[in-house]
């Protein structure tokens, strides 16, 4: 019988329609893409920066989904059906806090009830620098000593690491290596948690993202060393982890707020300052309105350029992080080595 059987088939075969047995076989290949996707946890990120250290973290299990993309600013955004959605169905929920994204802060009490919600400002070993008061920086002109030039650029901040109210520090913390390997840190036992079927993914991809971003840091110094004692005047200020990080010189900002355009008073304000610091350049930002930048400059010799604090021109991916650094980096040095 087993003789007869094996030519038996391959007659059917032969007579059966060409498209049969690609047909029959096409359950089987929806079934293990299901169950490929129900393989990795439903993460959700806020900003692309955050995105970014996820989605290196997450490599060969799954794709983070970001909620502010393009060239959105969390300062401005507006919350979108398709947002809310993804709240509601993700397993983790990462995100910096309600100091930056404070449209996130509702929807996630409403939407993520059913998630692991991490606040990454709440990440062991973060550095938290509070916030400066006055866009021009007013603490330099009157003897205080903690400024952007005598700032320690490793990190020798003991009031940093005790416990801050969300109003009282600077948010941009991701614009500083370490405080990114603490994020990360954060970002792998947290989903460790959620997934530990995956854990040995998540912790070896850790510790290559870890060892890239030293890498990176070390880069990063040698970029910005040789321009890093001239001063310049930013947007907003984004920056003061960078600055403190590597020790260069932010002589102020146009505005205290991204949220608020700065009048008339505040424009001239800044532009006398430009002319007494000397400073060598103005930055504006991609999000915001350039103009004001050429109004700041006007009848200096202060060169203009652009910064990018929240990779709002960068496409979303494992290596934003590290374009988004380095093209700080590169804008200052080239920049300032031309002024």
């Amino acid at each position: 019988m087993k003789r007869a059987f094996g030519p038996a088939l391959k007659i059917l075969a032969l007579r059966m329609p060409a498209l049969a047995i690609p047909v029959l076989a096409i359950p089987t290949l929806l079934f293990s893409g299901t169950m490929r996707a129900a393989d990795a946890p439903v993460v959700v990120t806020s900003i692309k920066p955050i995105h970014s250290l996820v989605s290196a973290i997450m490599q060969g299990v799954g794709e983070p989904e970001l909620i502010v993309d393009g060239a959105a600013s969390p300062h401005t955004y507006n919350l979108k059906p398709s947002n809310a959605r993804a709240l509601q169905d993700a397993k983790v929920i990462f995100w910096v806090g309600p100091g930056l994204e404070a449209f996130l802060e509702k929807p996630l009490q409403a939407l993520g009830r059913d998630a692991s919600i991490a606040a990454l400002d709440d990440a062991p070993g973060l550095v938290k620098l509070p916030f400066r008061e006055g866009g021009a920086f007013e603490p330099h002109d009157d003897g205080d000593e903690h400024d952007s030039a005598s700032a320690a650029p490793e990190h020798e901040h003991d009031h940093a690491e005790a416990d801050h109210d969300h109003d009282t520090f600077d948010t941009h913390l991701w614009l500083d290596p370490m405080n990114a390997k603490a994020m990360a840190a954060m970002i792998t036992t947290t989903l460790v948690a959620a997934d530990p079927a995956n854990a040995l993914t998540y912790q070896g991809n850790a510790k290559a993202l870890d060892d890239k971003l030293d890498a990176l840091d070390t880069e990063i110094k040698g970029m910005v060393t040789p321009v890093k004692d001239k001063p310049f005047i930013v947007f907003h200020d984004a920056y003061q982890y960078f600055e403190h990080r590597y020790g260069i010189r932010v002589a102020g900002s146009i505005t205290v707020s991204p949220e608020t355009i700065p009048g008339a008073e505040r424009v001239s304000e800044i532009h006398r300052k430009v002319g007494e610091l000397g400073a060598t350049c103005v930055f504006a930002e991609p999000q915001f309105e350039p103009r004001l930048v050429n109004v700041v400059i006007e009848g200096t010799r202060a060169k203009s350029g652009v910064l990018d604090p929240e990779a709002a021109t960068l496409k979303a991916g494992p290596d934003l992080y590290f374009n988004l650094m380095r093209g700080i980096a590169n804008s200052m040095k080239d920049c300032l080595s031309s002024a």
